[in-house]
């Protein structure tokens, strides 16, 4: 395993859809390992294939609960909505209020190509969601309501609103 650069904002590979994998090689299978370890690294919940600079739709989740490997995703049912700050590990530092889905079901594959269907809510829903938009070229800072703030200034103002409560 390896640690792979995560690419960021402004890197042109973020704005294209990736390719649908055809069969997982022990290539593919040694990148979703490397994916792991870099997201883990870089104390992530969710890291996409482009975001190490590969063009394949292959995008892992762990919120701290049975790790996620999900090959060529589609989303097929959301219901409710969530609004709250999210980050990026390719949009380092910054944070923004986005709305997403607060229950999805996505179907796939796992790392060896079986079938897979993935039912979510809350932080894993948002997880899951914010991945399959980077597998379309998208990144959440499209969505954020209001304006991208730094990361330091939401935690100084969640600590704020800690201490009044």
């Amino acid at each position: 395993m390896a640690l792979r650069t995560i690419r960021t904002m402004g890197d042109e590979i973020l704005t294209k859809r990736c390719k649908e994998v055809k069969e997982m090689t022990p290539r593919l299978k040694e990148l979703v390992d490397d994916m792991f370890e870099t997201m883990y690294d870089a104390e992530g919940v969710g890291l996409a294939a482009p975001q190490v600079g590969i063009l394949k739709r292959i995008m892992i989740v762990d919120i701290g609960e049975d790790p996620v490997v999900l090959v060529n995703p589609q989303i097929v049912d959301t219901d409710g909505e969530q609004t709250g700050n999210e980050g990026c590990l390719s949009v380092p530092g910054k944070v923004g209020k986005v709305t997403r889905p607060n229950y999805v079901k996505i179907v796939g594959f796992d790392r060896d190509m079986n079938p897979v269907e993935i039912e979510a809510t809350e932080l894993k829903a948002r997880a899951l969601c914010h991945e399959v938009e980077h597998l379309d070229g998208h990144l959440y800072v499209e969505k954020v309501e209001g304006r991208l703030m730094n990361a330091d200034e939401v935690e100084a103002e969640e600590e704020g609103e800690a201490e009044e409560a």
